[in-house]
């Protein structure tokens, strides 16, 4: 990772998700706003009110002359922010700060951030910055052609299923029961998918469980799903697990937050700069942990994008 020392942000737009780490961000943001007040920053917030929020919230703010941008929530808050400022064309002036009080909090951890907000709120006073990569995940919705950032890792397949079943079945029961009634359901019923995979130009067909790009080394919730993954190396680290049995993979499971499942014979990594995936089977989509569109997908990095506090 590139390490820089930069002048220190004077002028902060806070952007704070409520629900996310099941509600408790809602509880934390006061405490949080008194200890930033008494640190010194000057800054403004702004809550959001819904799914896509943080991303209107952020663009709008990156026109108005702030150096530096918050996200307080989850990895899906800083998703939301990070696309907000790049549709703003903002990321080579501002810099991304987060106080992390989401319940995978997958990015903080991949970056090494700490999960204290007390401290997360002291290093945005910090003049040093880490500038990292910036996945990019090009997909379809609804026969349109979309493109949306990722500073985590993206996936196909059981993961994304996973993702849409939360979001759409069960997301009423809060963070972690809406997830575990999500895994559980998506076990039951999905069924592998016939892809076709283009890995800089290599062309592999094969029947998949899943397939995750990882731009940092965790995933769904502490899995070590990537555990060399660099965010800062200009490389995505490809996960391809394939046509794995059910009980193959509730067995692996425990393995994959070890980080030891690379020596499954089903397993395999790939580090390249382009993926292209096809299926002629719905394939469902995810970023962050944020459920979007449909296969077709085309996944690549933008290096150095992105200047992150700590």
């Amino acid at each position: 990772m590139s390490l820089e020392i930069s002048g220190s942000s004077t002028w902060a737009k806070v952007i704070v998700n409520p629900v996310a780490g099941a509600g408790g961000t809602a509880r934390k943001w006061p405490l949080i706003r008194e200890r930033l007040k008494t640190l010194g920053l000057r800054f403004e917030h702004e809550i959001t009110e819904a799914s896509g929020h943080a991303v209107e919230l952020a663009r709008n703010a990156a026109g108005k002359g702030y150096d530096l941008m918050v996200a307080v929530g989850g990895d899906g808050t800083i998703n939301e922010v990070v696309n907000g400022i790049y549709h703003a064309d903002g990321l080579s002036r501002i810099s991304l700060g987060i106080i992390g009080t989401g319940t995978g909090s997958d990015y903080i951890r991949s970056v090494g951030l700490p999960r204290n907000h007390e401290v997360a709120c002291q290093n945005l006073l910090r003049p040093r910055k880490l500038v990292l990569d910036i996945g990019v995940v090009e997909y379809s919705e609804k026969g349109n052609r979309l493109k949306r950032l990722f500073v985590n890792f993206a996936g196909l397949g059981f993961d994304a299923e996973v993702a849409k079943a939360t979001t759409l079945k069960y997301k009423a029961l809060g963070s972690l029961p809406s997830y575990l009634m999500g895994l559980l359901s998506t076990f039951v019923s999905y069924d592998n998918k016939r892809v076709v995979l283009r890995l800089d130009g290599e062309t592999v067909e094969k029947k998949v469980c899943t397939v995750l790009m990882s731009n940092g080394k965790y995933g769904g919730g502490g899995m070590l799903t990537a555990p060399d993954a660099d965010l800062a190396d200009g490389w995505l680290d490809v996960l391809i697990i394939d046509d794995l049995s059910k009980v193959d993979l509730l067995r692996s499971l425990p393995r994959i937050y070890r980080g030891t499942h690379l020596s499954h014979p089903k397993v395999s990594l790939k580090r390249v700069q382009r993926v292209e995936i096809e299926s002629q089977e719905a394939m469902a989509l995810q970023a962050d942990g944020e459920l979007l569109g449909d296969a077709p997908a085309t996944f690549y990095l933008m290096p150095s994008s992105l200047n992150l506090l700590v």
